[in-house]
């Protein structure tokens, strides 16, 4: 394989049109970039220089391999310059992925600190369930997801990943007005076995806590209506066919509807997390997560969770 750092002196002696001006370039003796150009010549199998007691030249084939060079050189300069960029907060790439509730309240909002700060980084993103996201990250699709995991369901599988904590998204009950607290007191569950349920569709990986919850409550569920994301969850519990869970970053006051803490069974909650592989330390996503952590904890107030609710996740 050719050498680059005889291809560079090679290249200087096309542009200086002397051994000793390419050697002055490459900061080397003339001595030793004469046996270099040499070595070369071996290299090569091919004869690229002709001699003289007081000059050198470039034969044919000396002069194509300086084109081949001139263009060797300047990818390996662009590589080492993309490399150093990637290797610091403002370069690079940054591909994320996030399940919606929390795309549309903080990731958004993130992507475009980001861009804003750091306009040399390659950004791109895609909504993604967690069930997709993980995998995606493993396989190298994406460098960093956004997503959720229920306490009340089994660990995903995190071999080669790193899961960093952002937020724990208590579980809340929307119910219509005319069956809320008056008090607005944290509720029982079981206080509503009787009532029909709205849910999420119990096959969705990661949500499927509607059945698990009740069941962990004593009773199982009438589930009359499903949907895929809580935006409609909300607006079927609004116009009164049934009552429902709904993680808080997801929740939205509306009119007909009211969002109630839950007591029994305490502890409901997801974990809202930062998925990377355990490998990938780029500073983008250092950036990305410390600007993610700082919109968590003003969307985590109780009055910003009940705000700005998503569509799905």
């Amino acid at each position: 394989m050719l050498n680059t750092r005889r291809l560079y002196l090679l290249v200087a002696l096309a542009d200086t049109g002397s051994i000793a001006g390419a050697a002055a370039a490459a900061g080397c003796s003339a001595a030793s970039a004469s046996q270099q150009l040499a070595v070369l010549e071996q290299e090569s199998s091919a004869q690229l220089l002709e001699r003289s007691a007081r000059s050198v030249r470039l034969t044919a084939a000396g002069e194509l391999l300086v084109g081949h060079a001139r263009r060797i050189l300047a990818d390996l300069d662009s590589a080492e310059q993309d490399v150093a960029a990637a290797g610091s907060a403002g370069g690079g790439r940054l591909r994320v992925g996030a399940f919606a509730s929390a795309a549309g309240r903080f990731v958004a909002p993130a992507l475009g600190t980001l861009r804003a700060r750091f306009p040399g980084m390659r950004l791109s993103f895609a909504e993604m369930e967690p069930e997709n996201a993980v995998p995606a990250v493993r396989d190298g699709e994406l460098d960093v997801a956004v997503t959720h995991r229920y306490h009340l369901l089994s660990e995903p599988d995190s071999r080669g990943l790193r899961r960093t904590p952002l937020y724990t998204d208590p579980l809340l009950l929307a119910v219509p007005a005319r069956l809320a607290q008056p008090d607005g007191t944290p509720v029982n569950l079981r206080t509503f076995a009787t009532e029909d349920w709205v849910s999420t569709y119990p096959d969705r990986g990661f949500q499927a806590v509607t059945e698990m919850t009740a069941r962990l409550a004593g009773f199982e569920p009438r589930v009359t209506s499903r949907t895929a994301g809580y935006a409609v969850l909300l607006e079927l519990v609004a116009a009164g066919l049934g009552v429902g869970l709904v993680p808080r970053l997801a929740a939205v006051s509306r009119a007909g509807l009211t969002l109630m803490e839950i007591a029994e069974p305490a502890g409901l909650h997801r974990i809202v997390e930062v998925t990377t592989r355990d490998a990938d330390r780029s500073p983008a996503i250092g950036e990305f997560r410390r600007e993610l952590q700082r919109r968590i904890d003003v969307a985590s107030h109780p009055a910003a969770g009940r705000r700005d609710g998503q569509h799905r996740g």
